[in-house]
């Protein structure tokens, strides 16, 4: 293993035991392959899934591993054909039995850090689907709330503003502007510092980076 991997390890550790103290699960594996195996062995078939527009889950190859199975109900945004068909699938989504999501940011300390645009992907980790899925990169962790919202603005906002052609500010310059305009993806910030459910939201630790 290289120091790099060394330290990811350690990490997560520390972290796998903030997310118990907070009754979120927390598990970590070197490679997406890996990871992407256990986080369908969550799923039974005959369950209904739903998942944010996630970069990760894409990269990982989870959404992939997802839609062939062909005995799970998934609640698919980008196989919905208009604005009606995608609000149907962000409802469904609320009631669905597991939803996948990348987070933006996770402290050492087990908190998770969001910031959302129409607010659909918060709101499903909040309150809504049996269980909750986290895959992230080990790039996500961050020592602070405060340090991970700054990420957000500044390294994960200009990059998602590009491959969504937003035009934004840091879209422009790849610095926040605390933007106001209508392609602003900032909307809702959320931080999630404990699960009130027991062991509904698993987090899943990835020794590798990805996403934005």
């Amino acid at each position: 293993m290289t120091p790099i991997q060394i330290d990811y390890e350690h990490k997560a550790q520390t972290i796998i035991k903030q997310l118990e103290k907070r009754r979120m699960e927390g598990y970590y594996f070197a490679g997406s392959a890996e990871a992407v195996k256990f986080a369908n062995s969550l799923v039974k078939d005959g369950a209904s899934v739903s998942f944010g527009g996630s970069a990760t889950l894409n990269e990982t190859g989870m959404t992939d591993s997802l839609r062939a199975r062909k005995t799970l109900t998934i609640y698919d945004r980008s196989a919905a054909a208009s604005k009606e068909e995608i609000s149907a699938v962000y409802h469904n989504a609320l009631s669905c039995d597991t939803y996948f999501m990348s987070t933006n940011a996770i402290t050492l300390d087990g908190q998770l850090v969001n910031v959302d645009g129409t607010g659909n992907r918060v709101a499903a980790l909040i309150y809504g689907p049996k269980q909750v899925v986290i895959l992230a990169g080990m790039n996500k962790v961050v020592r602070t709330t405060e340090d991970g919202i700054s990420r957000v603005h500044n390294i994960a906002s200009p990059p998602n503003c590009i491959r969504l052609g937003r035009n934004t500010p840091c879209a422009a310059t790849g610095m926040c502007a605390d933007c106001l305009g209508e392609d602003c993806i900032c909307s809702q910030t959320v931080i999630t510092r404990r699960s009130g459910e027991r062991g509904r939201i698993k987090v899943i630790l990835i020794g590798e980076e990805l996403g934005f």
